[in-house]
């Protein structure tokens, strides 16, 4: 009995494979900032003589604009990514060095963040860039009624590859979208409005971590979701064979 226990363990331990190790790395992004500078300084010229002074006053002027990139991680929205992920049972997780203000390399640059080490242990790096993420706020009128609704919404898309560590191969590539909105009936009575903005976000965050996980099963596993429309059912009685009338 304790023979069989111990090939049944070794079975256990050697028969089935590991899942591979996975990093997530925060969504990348980069946005121009703008500056203006515009400085007025006095200055005043002096003149003495014996008898008396004289002077007149000037004015130095100067403006500039300037422009330039800043890239950074948007870290706000990858931890429903990672729960989503650990779900499926796909992958292990393991933690990656986010970038920084210092970080030397381009945000951009994965291939040479993986040589860097930033994923060090991961076999796999999920890598998404945010292509648009726009915050609305609507107020629309209810039809014969003096109420409003205040809407504050949020849609996140960003695209998203799967880079082999050791390859660099794009093993699934795809875009994924999050969506999420908060409602408040108003009327002319209620002096201030707050809507929820954590509540928004948290919709983000889940619905664009359930549509990764979705879409690497579609391309990893093959496994589609479909919703399956059961076929009508007819309640009419069985038809009789013909009968002769005489």
């Amino acid at each position: 009995m304790r023979a069989w226990i111990g090939i049944i363990g070794m079975v256990c331990a050697f028969g089935v494979q590991a899942a591979p190790k996975i990093a997530v790395a925060d969504m990348a992004f980069q946005e121009r900032v703008e500056q203006y500078i515009h400085t007025v300084s006095a200055r005043s010229d002096v003149q003495v003589n014996r008898y008396s002074a004289s002077g007149s006053a000037s004015y130095d002027e100067y403006e500039s604009r300037t422009s330039y990139i800043e890239q950074g991680e948007l870290r706000k929205f990858s931890g429903d990514i990672k729960g989503e992920i650990l779900k499926s049972g796909m992958f292990q997780l393991v933690q990656g060095t986010p970038y920084t203000a210092g970080s030397k390399e381009d945000v951009y640059d994965v291939i040479k963040r993986i040589k860097n080490g930033n994923f060090k242990g991961a076999d796999y790096v999920l890598f998404g860039t945010v292509s648009d993420i726009d915050f609305r706020q609507d107020v629309g009128e209810i039809a014969n009624t003096d109420t409003h609704s205040a809407i504050l919404g949020l849609t996140l898309v960003a695209d998203f590859s799967l880079i082999n560590t050791r390859t660099f191969e794009i093993t699934s590539a795809f875009t994924a979208m999050g969506e999420g909105q908060d409602t408040r009936l108003v009327n002319g009575r209620d002096i201030k409005v707050s809507l929820n903005r954590g509540r928004v976000v948290r919709e983000v965050s889940k619905s664009i971590g359930v549509d990764v996980a979705r879409q690497m099963r579609e391309q990893l596993r093959g496994e589609v979701e479909y919703s399956h429309q059961p076929m009508q059912q007819n309640n009419l009685p069985r038809d009789e064979a013909p009968k002769i009338l005489r």
